[in-house]
């Protein structure tokens, strides 16, 4: 199933939506960097609970890894999905280099947000809830990239495995669903109260 031969309209608009969220996240989560700069000890809308909160996740090392905060990332890489999503629905058709190098792109931001997932669990102990958003939309913007990338021919010139993959893209929001389930588990294990703490916040 050759890219020529079938525009990937939902692919496309998939990419569109994840963008405007993920971008929308970064957005508010630079916000929020900027009154903690102004004031450290300032209550931030986005702090829940002692747990469900992006203070703690902002004012740490983990927050700014490449020596600037981690939502200029976002801002930034998210406008380029948005730009392919566009370009896509618009009919644009891109040479193999282009797509390896935007799969490499979408490749580093999930290996990104795993690790973030990992250090906010494990080392900070707490679920930041922009964060949580930018994760839920690049997990599956992840696994519909690979799989897109096999059945327009970028991983694989055989045609069994571009149609295979072309039928594994209905399982997606399974995939997704389950990763959800597993950070959930993760933080419960840890003694993040996920569930209990959006109960609350919500009863």
């Amino acid at each position: 199933m050759s890219e020529q031969r079938t525009r990937p309209t939902v692919y496309a608009v998939w990419l569109i939506i994840a963008s405007v969220v993920g971008w929308y996240a970064a957005f508010q989560l630079t916000v929020e960097k900027f009154v903690l700069l102004e004031n450290p000890e300032a209550d931030l809308s986005c702090n829940l609970s002692a747990f469900i909160q992006c203070g703690k996740n902002l004012g740490s090392w983990q927050g700014e890894v490449f020596g600037f905060p981690n939502p200029l990332l976002g801002l930034t890489g998210w406008m380029a999905v948005l730009v392919m999503g566009v370009a896509l629905l618009a009919g644009a058709r891109f040479p193999r280099w282009f797509w390896l190098l935007f799969g490499a792109g979408i490749t580093f931001a999930f290996g990104f947000v795993c690790w973030l997932i990992s250090q906010s669990i494990y080392d900070l102990v707490v679920l930041c809830p922009w964060c949580m958003i930018t994760w839920a939309v690049t997990i599956p913007t992840f696994y519909a990239t690979m799989l897109h990338l096999t059945r327009n021919g970028t991983f694989t010139s055989s045609e069994k495995a571009q149609d295979r993959a072309g039928r594994l893209m209905v399982w997606v929001p399974l995939a997704t669903i389950l990763s959800y389930v597993i950070i959930i588990v993760m933080a419960q294990l840890r003694g993040i109260d996920f569930i209990g703490e959006v109960l609350a916040l919500i009863f």
